[in-house]
């Protein structure tokens, strides 16, 4: 197992890493102002109304980075430092979380995927943690217990790895949008990119992690013998 172990700490260096990175994009592009003088709200109000899209509103949300899309409120949720900033960070984030709006209008079809298993895999957590200890525990007299827990936690794997479209896809949509609108010059625009790019890829180390321990609990479950 000790390949297992040295995959999963390899990853969570890299995730430290691009969590690092990413925290130090924004703060340099949340000191850079936009030009065009908007706030990361008015931004995605500008861009839900480009997209015909009247039934989703724009709130605040307490916290740093957790900005989301609810898809059963319709709510576009900016935090503090994004919804009332007028940087090129926040135009970025406002801009990627409409993007999920737009998805959702449009039916995105990795999107529904993602939003069909939500249920699934919210039940499914409540139960991992406990099926995978006790069922290390207990593995030489009732191993069928850590096999039920590899199951449930391999949903949330194929949640992780389906979030990746779906977070690169409503990046793509900000890009293009914030292009076409006008609203961000060419440097602007780079800068967007580089913050929605680090921004990825905590999905993908997240996803990365995920099947890396995945495959140590099926490393358990081989090695009982």
């Amino acid at each position: 197992m000790s390949g297992a172990y040295l995959l999963i700490a390899l990853i969570g260096i890299i995730g430290m890493i691009v969590q690092g990175r990413l925290k130090s994009k924004f703060n340099k592009y949340g000191k850079i102002p936009l030009r065009a003088g908007m706030s990361g709200k008015e931004i995605a109000e500008a861009m839900l109304e480009a997209h015909g899209i009247d039934d989703v509103k724009v709130i605040s949300t307490p916290g740093a980075l957790t900005d989301h899309y609810n898809p059963l409120k319709k709510t576009v949720n900016l935090s503090g430092p994004v919804y009332g900033s007028r940087s090129v960070a926040a135009a970025a984030v406002a801009a990627h979380e409409v993007g999920h709006a737009v998805q959702h209008a449009r039916g995105y079809r990795w999107l529904k995927l993602r939003s069909a298993m939500v249920p699934v895999v919210s039940f499914s957590s409540k139960l991992i943690s406990i099926l995978l200890i006790a069922g290390i525990m207990m593995i030489h007299a009732f191993p069928q217990l850590l096999l039920a827990g590899i199951v449930l936690f391999a949903l949330t794997v194929i949640f992780s790895f389906i979030t990746l479209p779906v977070e690169y896809d409503a990046s793509a949509r900000a890009k293009r949008w914030l292009d076409e609108s006008g609203l961000v010059t060419a440097e602007e625009k780079k800068g967007v990119a580089d913050a929605l790019k680090w921004a990825a890829r905590t999905y993908v180390v997240a996803a990365l992690s995920s099947l890396a321990t995945l495959l140590y609990y099926i490393n358990i479950y081989n090695s009982r013998r």
